[in-house]
């Protein structure tokens, strides 16, 4: 998934950084309140990952500013609070998930799969395509029963794609789900991992078309 963290803290944010780009997310961080509303405004955020305790406007003031743009991005809040009607403000303003600090990574990591799911409206974490498996929470797949070896990236690719199997995914938003924007990334990144993906999946998988011009779709079958 592609995931916005906002967060203030350098040190705190650099090891959530590392850790979910390690668990296989796409991840960009900003430390203040107007660059989130910017950002997560114009891209396609599979989670938004928001601290309270903020250095311009507070991470309520963010979500209910979001919210009442229409944003639906499922949210994350992080607080070094402990008080209830903290929690209770934050879910009356379209909060998802609340978290306190310190937290174990693992929980982090479960607590953000979790909202990945919401957001596909799927709360299962498996996807099933024909004889392909993808483990949603996991980052694994397998093909008949086989698993797959997988890169990070070809992973995050297939993720999209699985998804939303039968519909057209626009290269534009799968690439802004999979890369991060302060990320190089070369013109044809994108196909390679697509055509790895293709070479993987075989006769026996669904097949990835290209729709000339606009995207790629996994066939539904």
């Amino acid at each position: 998934m592609r995931i916005m963290l906002v967060e203030d803290d350098d040190l705190l944010a650099r090891s959530l950084c590392d850790l979910l780009r390690g668990a296989g997310h796409a991840v960009d961080h900003v430390s203040c309140g107007e660059d989130a509303l910017l950002f997560v405004t114009h891209e396609p955020y599979a989670a938004l990952i928001l601290d309270v305790g903020l250095p311009d406007i507070n991470g309520f003031e963010v979500l209910r500013t979001l919210r009442r743009r229409g944003a639906r991005v499922p949210v994350l809040m992080l607080t070094a609070r402990d008080g209830l009607d903290d929690r209770v403000r934050g879910l009356d303003l379209g909060a998802d998930d609340y978290l306190r600090k310190p937290f174990a990574p693992e929980e982090l990591e479960a607590r953000v799969r979790a909202l990945g799911r919401r957001r596909g409206g799927d709360p299962t974490p498996e996807v099933t395509i024909g004889t392909l498996t993808v483990n949603r929470s996991t980052g694994e797949a397998s093909l008949a029963g086989r698993p797959l070896d997988l890169r990070r990236r070809e992973a995050a690719v297939l993720d999209a794609l699985a998804t939303r199997a039968g519909q057209i995914v626009v290269r534009e938003i799968l690439q802004g789900e999979v890369f991060g924007f302060d990320e190089p990334v070369g013109q044809n990144a994108l196909e390679v991992y697509v055509t790895r993906l293709r070479a993987k999946l075989g006769p026996e998988g669904p097949r990835i078309r290209t729709v000339r011009g606009i995207g790629y779709m996994l066939d539904a079958r």
